[in-house]
């Protein structure tokens, strides 16, 4: 697969969401590849997730959030479904599966099941599209999803004792 062609396809212009999206994508795939090549007893498929981390948000062109150049009408919690849909209608369900349940650590009857899309929903914590240049610990990363309840926060620390 060449993940190149479908962000070529989708986001054209060297715009600065274009810019935004190829930035944080790359941060969380290095951080991908980094947990498989520390973790080889976890049999991850490296191609794959880094296939998938720089895919994850390809459905942000189609959401409404200003403050990281998103001008579409849908909610921004609908961007992994749709980036889902896309992948999906492109032919790579394996992609569209890490991009529609990686929001948080997964919504309702979306979440990350195998351990690439658990690997990519983990990594995507640690970088905000909102602050491209902040890389967030463990502990702050686990703050961040305080809000959404603690059921989250406790998977996402399960997944840091197995990936860090």
């Amino acid at each position: 697969m060449d993940y190149q062609s479908i962000i070529n396809k989708y986001y054209p212009e060297n715009d600065a969401l274009r810019r935004l999206l190829m930035k944080h994508s790359r941060q969380v795939a290095d951080r991908c590849l980094a947990i498989a090549d520390r973790h080889p007893e976890l049999s991850l498929d490296r191609q794959f997730l880094e296939e998938a981390a720089m895919l994850h948000d390809i459905g942000i062109r189609w959401c409404q959030a200003p403050s990281i150049h998103c001008h579409g009408t849908e909610p921004y919690l609908r961007h992994g479904p749709i980036g889902g849909e896309l992948l999906r209608r492109e032919g790579y369900e394996r992609h569209a599966r890490v991009a529609e349940r990686h929001t948080g650590t997964g919504l309702p009857g979306l979440e990350p099941e195998t351990p690439e899309e658990q690997v990519v929903c983990y990594a995507d914590k640690f970088y905000s599209k909102s602050r491209p240049d902040r890389v967030l610990t463990v502990d702050q990363a686990a703050e961040s999803l305080a809000r959404f309840g603690e059921a989250g926060v406790a998977k996402f620390r399960r997944w840091a004792s197995m990936f860090e």
